[in-house]
């Protein structure tokens, strides 16, 4: 047995690692129900403590109650951005780094940024901040993650543009759920403390419907128990034994793809969902067969491919290429020598899929995976049929 001699670098490595900023983070249901107001509220309390606070980013949205409270607290100026005649503010993460306070509130975090920003989205540009060892105080809604993104959908009839990764929230070291009960939320409403009066109706009629209200609520209350369950189990899951082979409760997760699978985004979406629930790492495992050489698949493909690729990786996977005649077999072989216990596959019809292996391969992994739960994702044929 040979014992590396440790390296300068390696304890540098452990300071800098102690020198990332902390994160909480203010979870709500719907707007209104008090994130802005709490983590301003705390700024306050912060800076009466004589902690350095600055206001990275804060969108009151006219709100009397909210604005009051920016009052006394220091913000930093907004960068203009223009972009295509549009003149946007944004949060000016250069000017934060530069300030260096010891604590940034930094809100709407799934927001995404104009094109010409360093980076694409708000939340990144908090990993940048906490990188530098600044604290951050943040908040967003439950519907913007990316993982509930169908579910939400599906459930409120609400599409949700801008999303964050489960990974995202997953590096919280806290997280708080400013619960409120949906009466009490049409009650904000209606008496114009969340929108212009002239909205309103709309809004009632639309997303603030009892029933959407009532389903994002119990999407909070799930998301942030599953959070605290995590933080509380998380070390002695991963202290323990490797899990087996074989898979059981505990083994990781695989989702397998294709080079261009429909609903690939669905497929992403509920192995990280499972990884969550189950506290384990997960695995993305693209087969690539001789027939889908780079050279040989169309562009069209090739790009698919590396979209969801790269959405996996912002889902907090562990992306695999391998290249192998049998996808079947080598999908197995993987999961076999990695603890995986769970297997995700959308549900094919393509010819393709039979013509090269004699019958799908969902029903393949069904008859040849013994040892493993299959998890076979049907989508509805409308759905399969979308771009």
């Amino acid at each position: 047995m040979t014992t590396r001699r440790p390296r300068a670098e390696d304890f540098l490595e452990l300071v800098e690692r102690g020198r990332r900023g902390r994160l909480k983070l203010y979870i709500g249901f719907a707007a209104g129900v008090g994130k802005t107001f709490r983590m301003l509220e705390e700024a306050h309390a912060l800076k009466a403590r004589g902690v350095d606070v600055v206001l990275g980013f804060i969108e009151t949205h006219g709100r009397r109650e909210t604005e009051a409270l920016v009052a006394g607290l220091e913000a930093v100026p907004r960068q203009r951005v223009s972009y295509r005649d549009v003149t946007v503010e944004e949060m000016d993460l250069d000017a934060v780094l530069a300030r260096r306070p010891q604590v940034a509130v930094v809100d709407e975090l799934a927001h995404t940024n104009l094109p010409v920003c360093r980076h694409r989205k708000r939340y990144q540009d908090v990993q940048e901040l906490l990188a530098a060892g600044i604290n951050v105080i943040g908040a967003f809604n439950v519907q913007h993650l990316e993982s509930l993104n169908d579910l939400v959908e599906r459930n409120t009839g609400v599409t949700v543009r801008e999303t964050l990764p489960d990974s995202f929230l997953k590096t919280a070291d806290q997280v708080v759920n400013l619960d409120l009960a949906v009466e009490d939320l049409h009650e904000r409403l209606k008496a114009g403390k969340i929108y212009a009066p002239d909205k309103v109706p709309h809004a009632l009629e639309r997303f603030f419907t009892g029933d959407n209200l009532s389903t994002l609520r119990e999407l909070a209350l799930r998301e942030v128990a599953e959070s605290l369950d995590r933080a509380t189990t998380g070390r002695e899951v991963r202290a323990g034994e490797e899990p087996s082979p074989k898979g059981g409760a505990w083994g990781r997760v695989l989702v397998a793809l294709s080079s261009n699978p429909p609903r690939a985004a669905t497929l992403l979406r509920r192995g990280s969902r499972m990884a969550g629930r189950l506290n384990t790492d997960w695995f993305v495992v693209y087969v690539e067969t001789p027939r889908e050489a780079p050279n040989l698949i169309d562009a069209e493909a090739q790009r698919h491919l590396l979209t969801n690729i790269e959405k996996a990786k912002e889902l907090g996977a562990e992306v695999v290429r391998l290249r192998a005649g049998d996808p079947v077999a080598a999908l197995l072989d993987f999961a076999r020598s990695h603890g995986v216990g769970h297997i995700i596959i959308g549900r094919s019809n393509q010819a393709k899929w039979r013509q090269r292996l004699g019958m799908t391969a969902d029903a393949r992994l069904l008859r040849e995976g013994d040892g493993f739960d299959i998890h076979v994702v049907s989508f509805e044929p409308h759905e399969e049929k979308r771009p």
